[in-house]
């Protein structure tokens, strides 16, 4: 059993993690000739991202020059109040994200009180988001959307691949991925509900936690970031 411990105020509280994955293909606008060149700036000269890193992007500035971004955002937020969720993107946290592929990896160490949905805004770069504990894999290409537990173990790879490889995002590779994400609150019983998420499963250890960790069967466990198995945390 999977156990995301995250702080719920001041206190570490527990939660089941969730292998349910939401996802869809949104009609999005593609992004202009100018907002593509200053991805490509900012990706290239000021990121520089090496294989499997994910950075955080200028959002103002798209939001300036990006006409539609707005279409964006209202795709996003009907498709997740049609899952219910009325209201709840337009009071997340959204950031503009990039990608040259991902390591595996899970995010509940940072945001174990979040649910991560995204929208991806780049065209088919021949690339999945891949749950390995799952083997639910999901064709990346602009309007895909996704909504997951950020407990759960995930990675951008090669469509033809099943783990991890840097030298499948070499720098002479058209690889990189734009995406918005926004952070949605686990706690919020909407979310929660959709999730399927248990809350306090592990009251007593809880208690005893001062920061946010995974625990399978009982101990802290980590991600290997080529493979995606879970393994004992050092």
């Amino acid at each position: 059993m999977l156990t995301s411990f995250f702080w719920s105020g001041d206190a570490i509280r527990s939660r089941s993690v969730s292998d349910v994955v939401l996802s869809d293909t949104l009609d999005v606008p593609a992004p202009s000739a100018r907002v593509l060149a200053d991805w490509q700036r900012e990706t290239s000269s000021r990121l520089v991202l090496e294989p499997g890193d994910v950075e955080p992007m200028p959002l103002a500035r798209t939001q300036m020059r990006w006409l539609d971004y707005t279409r964006c955002v209202r795709a996003m937020s009907d498709w997740t109040g049609a899952l219910g969720l009325n209201g709840v993107l337009a009071g997340s946290d959204v950031a503009l994200m990039a990608c040259r592929g991902a390591r595996y990896h899970h995010d509940a160490a940072q945001y174990g009180g979040k649910a991560f949905c995204n929208l991806f805004l780049s065209e088919d770069r021949g690339l999945d988001v891949h749950f390995p504990a799952t083997g639910l894999r999901i064709p990346l290409t602009r309007g895909t959307a996704l909504l997951f537990d950020t407990g759960q173990p995930h990675g951008v790879i090669q469509r033809h691949r099943d783990n991890f490889n840097e030298a499948d995002f070499a720098p002479d590779q058209d690889c990189i991925q734009i995406f918005l994400s926004w952070e949605l609150p686990i706690e919020d019983v909407r979310v929660g509900q959709l999730l399927e998420v248990d809350f306090d499963v592990a009251r007593s250890t809880a208690q005893r936690l001062d920061d946010e960790q995974v625990w399978l069967n009982g101990s802290p466990v980590a991600v290997c970031p080529e493979s995606g198995r879970w393994h004992r945390a050092d």
